[in-house]
């Protein structure tokens, strides 16, 4: 690529950090920059740094957030008796996405993992606690990976939440909707098997 000019070049390396891009979809990506208009090009580098600028935690949560408390905390029609607990701010997006759950959350930051020397003092255990002994709680969804590292770190969680008085539960899992038995794999069909359910006619 050392026919394009240094400038060009220069964004196609940044743009090929990114995780999942590759080379040639950064010189597409770069490419298609050069040939947007000039106020395009100015918009994306301006919302990149806005959102460097802005972005920081949730003080009550941990979730991304503009302000000081997120949208969800500060939501008045969510109910504060019940606390799902995920590894990171994505998690939450796909359970606010589902559209399944009403509550108020709490974000790890991550997951305990002794090889890495994730200890539960590197994570947002810690504030867990003082949250439920703060707060009116009632129940605490574990809503960690079902990896080693999640399930893990929710038998952790769960052990030392043992000694409140709240329902602590954990999410199902299992085989997927629409599949097929024959391609999922043991530990889902294990996990599956071991969470089976009575069926209502």
């Amino acid at each position: 690529m050392s026919f394009y000019p240094s400038s060009i070049l220069n964004l196609i390396r940044n743009i090929s950090r990114l995780p999942g891009i590759g080379e040639k979809t950064a010189e597409r990506l770069a490419m298609h920059i050069l040939r947007a208009p000039r106020r395009e090009a100015e918009q994306l580098a301006r919302s990149i740094l806005e959102m460097k600028d802005k972005t920081k935690l949730c003080s009550t949560c941990y979730a991304l957030s503009d302000s000081h408390i997120c949208s969800i905390c500060s939501d008045q029609t969510r109910s504060a008796a019940i606390l799902c607990v995920v590894e990171q701010p994505a998690d939450m997006v796909a359970i606010e996405k589902s559209g399944s759950y009403k509550g108020l959350y709490h974000i790890l930051q991550g997951v305990l993992s002794p090889m890495n020397g994730v200890g539960p003092d590197k994570i947002r255990i810690k504030e867990l606690v003082l949250r439920i002994e703060k707060n009116m709680v009632k129940e605490v969804v574990l809503a960690t990976g079902t990896n080693v590292e999640g399930e893990a770190t929710a038998s952790y969680i769960a052990q030392l939440l043992n000694k409140y008085p709240v329902k602590i539960t954990r999410i199902a899992s299992g085989v997927p909707m629409g599949g097929d038995l024959k391609y999922v794999d043991q530990v889902t069909l294990k996990r599956a098997m071991e969470t089976r359910h009575a069926v209502d006619f």
